[in-house]
């Protein structure tokens, strides 16, 4: 479905039509989505008159997938194959009147602008892989009469985005796993790994934190690690294919046996990759993050925490809608966590009336004997007047402390 990147030389053999084109108004727009408008115009150039019977435009989108070979020698086939269709759209851009078998145009340059809407219904994203596909084109056609067609296209890049501000992907994910080291009586010790995420869900160019405890008390130096995974399935004829590969990998320091290793939000860049595809039906781009322990002479200790790359980025207060109840079930005592600081005290009931007031509603006592330097000689009833609640001052409608100040004027919000 792959066609020219721009206009494509469309020489025939008598020569009459020098070029055919097809041009995007918006040449910079790097995708299309669902329900949005493609607009642009196919440009012919002809080098002398030239007859036509139609010229029309067509839009297809389609995933494909295919592997292996059957049948014959002379004419194999795909063992496995499945086809799915998402778009088909044709339009007349120029035919001839009611009665008039064909058009006659000029020589000279020519442009047909055209213009269609896509599928309301979510598109599958573009995406290419190892054994399918999922492209959209835009194809114009040029139907002559005793010459074969002309065409051009262009390829679409459609994008299905996928809002990462939603309750499921901003669950917090955790798993715990443990490992003994060695086999029957030559085991060494446990290795175990706790690993956990703040969300499901990121977008390209985000760093995904990552906390993880790591506990070693095997006798052998282990190192922590931790990548990025992308898996393709296909399916096709009722077989399924797996292509698995690592997009991006990040490792820690060694750990010595009987220590303990915490990482505190270790930092993977997510490079650029295709977003998640999960509402196609033969072909399946899911992510997850691996978080494991290379042991040597032995399987690694691993945990795969499930990612979803989307395209609508965090905006900082979907986090309210995730479930309260999910975040508090997670264990974050191996999180260094970060206490707040102390409150400022309010001020005190001596500070904020004045000596006049102060006197009038709080009983004289006498003069407290100075505790500074003779903690063990203060009485203990003193100390409990100091601390003594004052009563609050009686209720007035009058300021008895007017202040200079104008009155402020009432604000208005503007909401």
């Amino acid at each position: 479905m792959g066609g020219e990147a721009g206009s494509a030389a469309a020489l025939v053999a008598n020569g009459r039509v020098k070029s055919l084109g097809l041009v995007l108004d918006e040449e910079r727009k790097g995708y299309y989505s669902s329900g949005e408008t493609v607009a642009g115009h196919v440009q012919l150039e002809a080098a002398e008159p030239v007859t036509l019977r139609a010229l029309r435009l067509e839009a297809r989108g389609r995933a494909t997938t295919a592997w292996g070979l059957a049948g014959s020698v002379l004419a194999p086939a795909p063992a496995a194959a499945s086809e799915v269709e998402y778009l088909n759209l044709r339009l007349r851009l120029l035919q001839p009147r009611a009665g008039e078998g064909a058009i006659l145009l000029p020589p000279g340059k020519h442009e047909f602008p055209f213009s269609f809407q896509l599928p309301t219904e979510p598109l599958v994203t573009s995406f290419t892989g190892k054994y399918g596909s999922i492209q959209y084109c835009v194809k114009a056609v040029l139907e002559r009469p005793k010459v074969p067609d002309q065409s051009v296209e262009r390829e679409l890049q459609v994008v299905s985005h996928v809002d990462i501000n939603t309750p499921a992907l901003l669950t917090p994910v955790l798993k715990t796993q443990e490992k003994m080291v060695g086999c029957w009586i030559f085991t060494s010790g446990p290795v175990s790994l706790s690993a956990k995420i703040e969300r499901k869900g990121y977008c390209n160019g985000e760093a995904i934190p990552i906390y993880a405890e790591i506990e070693n008390y095997s006798s052998d130096l282990v190192v922590p690690k931790a990548a990025l995974f992308q898996t393709q399935t296909y399916l096709g004829s009722g077989k399924t294919k797996t292509v698995r590969h690592m997009v991006i990998k990040i490792r820690g320091n060694f750990i010595t046996p009987g220590f303990t290793d915490t990482w505190n939000g270790m930092i993977l860049e997510i490079p650029p990759v295709t977003p998640s595809i999960l509402d196609c039906c033969i072909i399946r781009v899911d992510y997850s993050l691996a978080v494991y322990v290379g042991i040597p002479g032995t399987k690694n200790l691993m945990l795969e925490l499930p990612l979803v790359i989307g395209t609508v980025p965090y905006n900082g207060f979907g986090s309210r809608n995730s479930s309260v109840a999910n975040q508090l079930s997670v264990d974050m005592s191996w999180l260094a966590l970060t206490l707040p600081e102390r409150p400022e005290a309010p001020p005190n009931y001596a500070d904020v009336v004045s000596e006049e007031e102060f006197a009038r509603h709080n009983p004289s006592y006498a003069q407290l004997p100075s505790c500074e330097g003779e903690a063990s000689h203060c009485p203990v009833f003193a100390c409990i007047q100091e601390f003594q609640f004052q009563p609050p001052p009686l209720y007035s409608e009058v300021d008895p402390h007017p202040s200079d100040v104008e009155e402020a004027q009432a604000v208005s919000f503007v909401l």
